[in-house]
């Protein structure tokens, strides 16, 4: 089995779907936990050397930290609805409770500086409707440089692929210092909606592709609801939803630059794809969602 791809249930368990640390990861910068918790559970989590945002997948909570509240709205799917979230510090004990019950995912990264605790409202965040034709698909910027710059070496954005387009494509890295990219640890985080287009399945599935350029790396892997794949290096795309299964992904970034940023560099062999854009329409089903609710 891939080392790469971690299927759901091999990362933990149902009460915690996701507990990847970046030593469980093999690298140094980048995690990811993703909680259950039942109608009227609370849980503390301590986040150590690790900052993170509290990002609601499904459900609603109430979130303490340094004497401060936030009560995060969330959602009932990724698939429905653009959500509010905050940001929690490093060196903090995190109380998450919860009314009806929640499934919450929390991006991090190793860090250094310990900020203030944020609340970020769902109508702030920006959505980007990326590409064209078929590869077509909403990008959600939530907590990337530009838009969320309250955090040390944390960024972290969803993405929504209609049923039978591409994402993450043309393939790009983000390896190594240069004039177009700096270094990142990535995590991608796969939701799949099932024949409803909204409520997360293990029926539907995707696609997924990344490689580099010596062959060291090679991986095309089917991902589906719950799963997660780890980019530590290397040209990653395309991301592929299956037709009839919308695909949403988390990334989630961390390097060691001291500026945060998303740079990156396309495959010189496919960079072209992107001005073949400028003659497409887009994909009328996107954007799928706003923080208004679905849009499509």
């Amino acid at each position: 089995m891939s080392k790469l791809h971690r299927p759901l249930g091999t990362l933990s368990d149902e009460r915690d779907p996701v507990r990847l640390t970046p030593d469980s990861a093999g690298w140094t910068y980048s995690g990811l936990r993703v909680l259950s918790l039942a109608a009227g559970e609370s849980r503390v989590v301590r986040t150590g050397e690790y900052e993170a945002f509290v990002l609601p997948l499904a459900g609603a909570c109430t979130v303490r930290v340094d004497g401060q509240v936030f009560d995060l709205t969330g959602r009932d799917s990724v698939f429905i609805r653009v959500t509010d979230f905050a940001y929690v510090p490093r060196d903090a004990e995190v109380e998450l409770s919860t009314v009806e019950g929640i499934e919450v995912a929390l991006p991090m990264a190793r860090c250094g500086r310990r900020l203030e605790p944020r609340y970020g409202p769902a109508e702030n965040v920006p959505v980007e409707v990326r590409g064209a034709g078929q590869a077509t698909r909403q990008v959600t910027n939530f907590g990337v440089p530009g838009v969320w710059d309250h955090a040390d070496k944390l960024n972290a954005c969803e993405l929504i692929t209609p049923g039978g387009n591409w994402s993450s494509y043309p393939p790009h890295k983000h390896d190594e210092a240069s004039e177009c990219e700096v270094v990142n640890e990535e995590i991608y985080y796969f939701r799949v909606a099932g024949r409803d287009g909204v409520t997360p399945s293990r029926e539907g599935f995707g696609l997924h592709r990344t490689y580099t350029s010596d062959g060291e790396l090679d991986e095309d892997v089917a991902v589906r609801d719950g799963d997660v794949f780890l980019i530590p290096r290397g040209y990653h795309g395309p991301c592929v939803a299956a037709p009839g299964y919308p695909m949403y992904y988390l990334n989630v970034l961390a390097g060691p630059a001291e500026e945060r940023s998303m740079a990156f560099c396309d495959d010189p062999a496919h960079g072209w794809i992107r001005e073949t854009w400028n003659d497409q329409e887009l994909d009328p089903r996107c954007p799928v969602t706003s923080h208004e609710g679905r849009v499509s």
